[in-house]
């Protein structure tokens, strides 16, 4: 896989919950799933211990196994089995979309081809976009299992599509916090709510903009595993900066590196780790919306310089002109009487 995504995690995180609801599919077709534990390598004494954990590779190992030798991707979730190859084909019918908008429109709409069971939504309202799932039919046991692994699957296809980390807002689910909702914040990053109307998640609708940058070749390769798209995590983000600048500029509290990282749901040091990545410094964000804030103020209020000053961040007026000056190479009143001059002069 190419270097933007991470190496699997190799400590146990992934609950035993979801390895219970694999070998549930097993017994609802009257197999034995002791093969696929020991491809795996989960002993089956550990399926009695409900706190105990196994990594992602295990869990994917499982996974592979399982779809195969029961002949269905979605291991027993659905009315019908999903071939091997199912998934994939949905892959591949979003892979010609022009942005990732088409390509999440494309996926919930050819979804509905495979299973009738859960339906797939994508709605944008405001600046958000929100992808949530329709249950059609009681998912019984398998409902958590199912709604996680259908939100993840669609995620980690955005994510793998754009070459870019989609950072999630809020995930949630229709469903009490379970004994181990201590792991979905490593699924899914964000804030969690559990007992929502139904599962779902948000992100920037920025994000469906981005063109697909994928092909052919780069979807083989990636089929080639099981489950590369929900057990692999991005280390970018394309679109950290523009949400930085917007949360600078729309949230007075974001005006530390702390409470921005709190924001975004990121630890501190990460958020520096992903800006520098990205070619920027929160440090440059900062002198960037305060310059654009103290150009509007200046061209469209009277206030004085002082008053604009604090408003964008400055303890005091000298600061704010020195800053000013470096920016523009002109104080700040002199800044305000040329384009007061140059409005005066455009006038017929």
């Amino acid at each position: 896989m190419p270097s933007p995504l991470a190496s699997p995690p190799t400590r146990a995180a992934t609950p035993m919950a979801f390895v219970q609801a694999i070998v549930q599919a097993y017994a609802r077709r009257g197999r034995d799933p002791a093969a696929a534990l020991r491809a795996a390598q989960i002993a089956p004494r550990d399926l009695q211990q409900p706190e105990a954990r196994v990594t992602a590779a295990q869990f994917e190992a499982l996974n592979a196994h399982a779809m195969q030798e029961l002949d269905d991707e979605a291991l027993g979730w659905f009315g019908r089995r999903l071939p091997w190859g199912s998934y994939g084909m949905l892959c591949r019918a979003s892979l010609t979309s022009p942005n990732l908008g088409v390509a999440l429109a494309r996926w919930c709409r050819h979804h509905r081809l495979l299973v009738d069971d859960v339906l797939l939504h994508l709605q944008v309202e405001g600046g958000s976009a929100r992808l949530w799932i329709e249950e059609q039919r009681d998912l019984g046991a398998m409902r958590e299992f199912c709604l996680v692994s259908c939100l993840r699957f669609v995620h980690g296809y955005a994510s793998w599509a754009i070459d870019s980390r989609v950072s999630l807002q809020e995930a949630s689910f229709p469903f009490a916090a379970p004994a181990h909702a201590d792991a979905y914040p490593l699924m899914f990053g964000g804030a969690i709510r559990f007992g929502a109307r139904e599962a779902g998640y948000r992100f920037d609708a920025a994000y469906l903009g981005l063109p697909l940058v994928r092909d052919e070749r780069a979807l083989r390769t990636m089929l080639r595993r099981a489950l590369p798209l929900t057990v692999l995590q991005y280390r970018r983000d394309r679109l950290l900066g523009q949400r930085v600048r917007e949360l600078l500029r729309t949230r007075s509290e974001a005006s530390t590196a702390d409470a921005l990282a709190g924001l975004l749901h990121v630890s501190t040091r990460t958020l520096h780790r992903q800006l520098q990545a990205e070619g920027l410094s929160l440090q440059g964000l900062k002198d960037q919306v305060r310059h654009e804030q103290a150009v509007e103020q200046l061209r469209r209020t009277q206030r004085s310089v002082k008053q604009i000053a604090l408003s964008v961040g400055f303890r005091n007026e000298k600061s704010f002109a020195r800053a000013f000056r470096q920016w523009t190479g002109m104080a700040p009143g002199a800044f305000r009487q040329a384009q007061a001059q140059a409005q005066a002069q455009a006038q017929p």
